[in-house]
């Protein structure tokens, strides 16, 4: 069944209740704003959890001596994490609303942060980083269907949809920098590398989990039992084209992203020598922290004009990065790097606001479900690949490799979505 239809009237005091869905009582407008907010925190923590590790496999690795392909594996237990609860779970949240989900995503990233801290060896890692993606994969679709409605709801116009959206993109790639940061700089500076970020992190979900019990639900209750089936990656109906086009490049975008959250802190210490833990956050950070950035500077440019400049931005940057590998010149690597982020920001937030634009409310949170499949298919598999390519071939060659790939995919994909974007 489908969320209620939000009327635009333009007289309505915060204080006023919004249209509430089927089976649940009417809030304020300002209870609903007030529930955005908490929503958009119980993301931003959801997400930063999900790369707080990256900066601490270098640890693990020196603790238990494993090789790279070993992190490639446990950063691929978070991918298949990801895809799992997309195509299982990731569009229930049209059916049985976005408050539900969400708080189950938390609390299964609760379990997660546990799991990291009384079962540290790899099979440990494993398994916790499964449980993490499972957690990411609920809210992804659910928490950025759920804020737009709130907001809608919260001003009483359609037109805040499109703000919503802007704040959704910058806080799933934002939250992403955020945690590779937290989780450096807690190595660096305080003792115990491997307990006290998730213990920081407990703390901080068990808040959301408390916020996200006050926000509004936005989805009505179904008036009669609705089957239940998995997922389908399927374009809307006459949509092919555009769904596609937006999944793929959204592929490519978070392709890159997988790289600096799993093999590039590894390629920092063995090729630059950086081994600093605060640094291979620094350097995650600085990368998703560009992605979320260009999302709020460049909002105002329309939809084709972002995917075109964040193409330029994702090759130019990803040049620089081969060029800076090549020469062994970090600076590069990290600049270049921070330049394909913003690139990837764009791109990614313009292919998930196609999908999301291809249908209706009814039928949103399935459809930005399904996008965000393909797009977290990229988070995974070519990393895995990196790694399967590292146990037989030198560092340099795959790195080039791994670029020429992403490039190549985000030019196809992205100037076909920008020939269908407005």
């Amino acid at each position: 069944m489908s969320p209620t239809a939000v009327p635009a009237p333009s007289v309505r005091t915060p204080s006023e209740p919004a249209p509430a869905p089927r089976g649940h009582r009417a809030h304020s407008r300002r209870r609903h704003g007030a529930g955005a907010w908490a929503v958009a925190f119980a993301f931003l923590t959801v997400m930063a959890f999900a790369t707080v590790p990256a900066p601490l496999y270098v640890v693990y690795q020196a603790r238990d001596g494993f090789p790279t392909f070993t992190t490639t594996v446990v950063f691929a237990a978070y991918g298949v994490g990801v895809v799992v609860s997309l195509f299982l779970a990731g569009h229930l949240s049209d059916v049985h609303g976005r408050r539900p989900l969400v708080l189950a995503s938390v609390a299964i990233e609760l379990v997660a942060a546990v799991l990291f801290l009384v079962w540290n060896d790899v099979a440990g890692l494993v398994v916790a980083r499964l449980v993490t993606g499972l957690g990411v994969g609920l809210v992804t679709a659910t928490a950025t269907a759920h804020l737009a409605e709130l907001r809608v709801r919260a001003t009483g116009s359609s037109d805040a949809a499109r703000g919503a959206s802007v704040v959704a993109g910058a806080v799933n790639l934002g939250g992403l920098s955020l945690g590779a940061l937290v989780g450096g700089a807690l190595a660096e500076f305080v003792g115990q590398p491997l307990v006290v970020p998730y213990v920081v992190f407990v703390v901080a979900l068990v808040v959301a989990f408390v916020v996200v019990l006050a926000a509004p639900e936005t989805v009505d209750r179904p008036e009669q039992p609705v089957p239940y089936r998995p997922q389908r990656i399927a374009a809307p109906e006459g949509q092919a084209g555009a769904f596609w086009a937006a999944g793929v490049a959204a592929f490519a975008a978070l392709a890159v992203q997988g790289l600096f959250t799993s093999v590039a802190p590894t390629f920092l210490g063995t090729t630059f020598h950086v081994t600093d833990r605060l640094a291979a956050g620094a350097t995650t950070f600085g990368v998703f922290a560009a992605s979320a950035l260009s999302q709020i500077v460049f909002a105002r440019l329309s939809q084709q004009r972002q995917i075109r400049l964040g193409l330029v931005l994702l090759v130019a940057g990803l040049v620089v990065l081969a060029g800076a590998a090549v020469f062994l010149q970090v600076a590069g690597f990290i600049g270049g790097g921070v330049v394909a982020g913003a690139g990837v920001g764009l791109l990614f937030r313009a292919a998930i606001g196609r999908a999301g634009s291809l249908v209706g409310p009814e039928q949103r949170g399935g459809v930005l479900a399904a996008t965000f499949l393909v797009a977290y298919a990229g988070l995974t598999v070519p990393v895995v690949a990196v790694g399967a390519a590292l146990l037989v071939l030198p560092t340099l060659p795959v790195l080039l490799g791994y670029v020429v790939f992403v490039v190549v995919l985000a030019l196809v994909a992205g100037t076909r979505l920008a020939s269908r974007a407005g």
